[in-house]
């Protein structure tokens, strides 16, 4: 009897035909499929633009960014000085990244971040006016959270103040609001998976990433956003102080725990000096129990939630119960300015500025010569495979001309072949060396323009 051969499913897909495809339910309620590039889980790589040069507070942003991303984020990527963006967005396909989010320091000295959606754009240029990391706001904390399962989920994105008021227009009707404040939010949106309010499990929201837009001053037309990150937690509202500590330690002892060990961690009131539980309910200082008064005053917010399964009663639900939800910031906290949006990625013309306004006859010059630009890209791209095809022609004819000469009788030098492959292959790697120099030219001319543009700005 011979054995049945290993089936691979972690690396190799199964025939579609013949087997069902089961799906990877996440805890957002949207139904992951196996296969990355297809799945519906919006993904981010966050990138630092010169890794060597960009400065170690900056390295440990893009750090917490990462984080605060996860878990449908980049967090081990390593970046190399002469990655450049195309090689990132060459690998966001395959892996499914639809958000490029790149950092970047001018010689200015000012941060720079730039989100691109793959793979057409269109990309947005925010330059970063104020920063903190995750160490220092867990300094400033009175009770810093430390993290935990937090970081399973994706956080619930939540915006604020995003359309700019219009005023009214003379025959009543509202106002429209500027396209790039419709483009602002939905690139937002499209960074994490959207929430169903029927099949998304309230335990699964853990976190909150707070947009906060509002004016730099008042009755300003400048805007900027207040990028902040919380961790949600939830108490009982109306239950004193020693009713919680029985509780909890209910669960560890349920889940497992040894007792003595709950005692000498805290989790475990010591009742042995006391006659009754009602001494250590009602008095303040029994038990070294802390004891909630009851006119302290809850100050979160309160919401009614179902009371889960309780243990012992199988699939039979409480009615809702109160409970407080306090938010303990986790970081880090960034104040973004947005400067431009740009079409494409990193390549395109410019659709809105915040500080210079063309006229008709700029932008159509501009347009020009960003044709004009692109169609000599393309012509050089052109030029470049047909020489490459060339050469293969050339090769392949004197292969067959190598071929009949053996057949003749003819003696043949088998050194001419590899020197000719050689020489084929540098006149390959001097092609791609001339288009990637061509690239580069046009992003470092992009970079100048761009610091540029900073320098004009800061002055």
């Amino acid at each position: 009897m011979s054995a049945r051969r290993r089936t691979k499913k972690r690396t190799h897909l199964p025939d579609p035909n013949t087997t069902k495809l089961p799906a990877k339910q996440s805890t957002t309620g949207v139904s992951q499929p196996l296969n990355a590039s297809a799945s519906q889980i919006p993904k981010t790589m966050v990138i630092r633009i010169g890794a060597s040069e960009i400065g170690p507070s900056v390295s440990s942003l893009v750090r917490d960014v990462r984080t605060m991303m996860e878990p449908h984020t980049a967090s081990r990527l390593r970046e190399r000085k002469s990655n450049r963006l195309k090689d990132y967005v060459t690998m966001a396909g395959p892996l499914g990244v639809t958000q490029l989010l790149l950092f970047s320091r001018s010689d200015t000295g000012s941060t720079n971040l730039r989100i691109a959606r793959c793979p057409r754009g269109p990309t947005l240029h925010f330059r970063i006016n104020e920063y903190s990391l995750c160490k220092d706001v867990r300094k400033a904390l009175r009770n810093p959270k430390s993290p935990g399962k937090e970081f399973i989920t994706p956080p619930l994105l939540v915006m604020n103040n995003f359309a700019t008021p219009v005023p009214a227009n003379p025959d009543g009707t509202p106002g429209r609001s500027p396209p790039q404040d419709a483009l602002l939010i939905s690139m937002f949106q499209s960074m994490f998976p959207a929430i169903s309010a029927q099949r998304t499990p309230i335990s699964s929201i853990r976190r909150v990433l707070l947009l906060n837009r509002h004016p730099v001053e008042e009755g300003s037309s400048e805007y900027v956003i207040d990028v902040r990150h919380y961790a949600i937690g939830t108490k009982r509202v109306g239950v004193s102080r020693p009713i919680r500590r029985l509780n909890a330690a209910e669960k560890r002892v349920y889940k497992g725990s040894d007792p003595l060990k709950l005692r000498k961690k805290g989790g475990l009131p010591n009742l042995g000096k006391l006659e009754d539980i009602a001494d250590y309910m009602l008095d303040p200082t029994a038990a070294a129990g802390g004891y909630t008064s009851e006119s302290e005053v809850e100050e979160d917010a309160q919401v009614e939630v179902l009371n889960p399964n309780v243990r012992g009663i199988k699939r039979k639900r409480l009615g809702p119960e109160k409970r407080s939800i306090h938010l303990t910031e986790l970081g880090p906290r960034m104040t973004l300015e947005m400067v431009k949006i740009e079409e494409g990625l990193g390549d395109g013309k410019i659709m809105w500025h915040a500080y210079e306004k063309k006229t008709k006859a700029e932008i159509q010059e501009l347009e020009q010569r960003h044709a004009k630009k692109q169609a000599e890209k393309a012509n050089r791209k052109k030029a470049q495979q047909l020489n490459v095809q060339t050469k293969k022609q050339a090769k392949e004819a004197k292969k067959k001309e190598k071929k009949e000469r053996k057949a003749r009788g003819e003696a043949v030098e088998e050194s001419d072949d590899d020197d000719e492959e050689m020489w084929d292959d540098e006149e390959l790697d001097e092609l791609h060396e001339r288009d990637s120099e061509g690239d580069d030219e046009e992003e470092e001319e992009e970079e100048e323009e761009e610091e540029e543009e900073d320098e004009e700005m800061e002055e």
